[in-house]
């Protein structure tokens, strides 16, 4: 049988309506092999969380841009922790100072992609650490 695919759930958290880049990532991980469910702009934490259970994903990409990821980011895993989906992977990109890096890390976010960061490396850095469910 064939394996599933990895399964990703892109995001705008909060109040920013820039997706041209979330856009571009959904194009690029769904050339890549991925199944993509892109939620669009301004979704709250807590309707992030429910949908990447729902969704059964593997892994939730957030997009922000409005400086509001040192709240919006923990918010997304914590919420998942707490509902016994820890196992989702959740990474974030955007225009991150770097000083903010390691607190979004340890507050359960496994990546932070920096602008520069090429599709390819995005994509490679999936498929080396997102395992699909059975």
């Amino acid at each position: 049988m064939a394996q599933r695919r990895i399964r990703i759930l892109l995001a705008k958290p909060g109040l920013d309506g820039h997706d041209r880049g979330a856009r571009v990532l959904a194009r690029s991980f769904r050339d890549a092999g991925f199944e993509v469910i892109y939620t669009g702009c301004h979704q709250t934490p807590e309707q992030i969380a429910a949908t990447a259970i729902q969704e059964d994903v593997d892994m939730v990409g957030l997009s922000c841009l409005s400086g509001a990821h040192n709240y919006l980011y923990p918010a997304v895993a914590r919420l998942l922790q707490a509902e016994g989906a820890d196992e989702i992977v959740v990474v974030g990109g955007g225009i991150i100072p770097d000083k903010d890096i390691p607190p979004l890390k340890a507050a359960g976010l496994k990546e932070i992609f920096l602008p520069g960061a090429t599709l390819d490396s995005i994509n490679d850095w999936i498929r080396a650490n997102i395992t699909p469910k059975e």
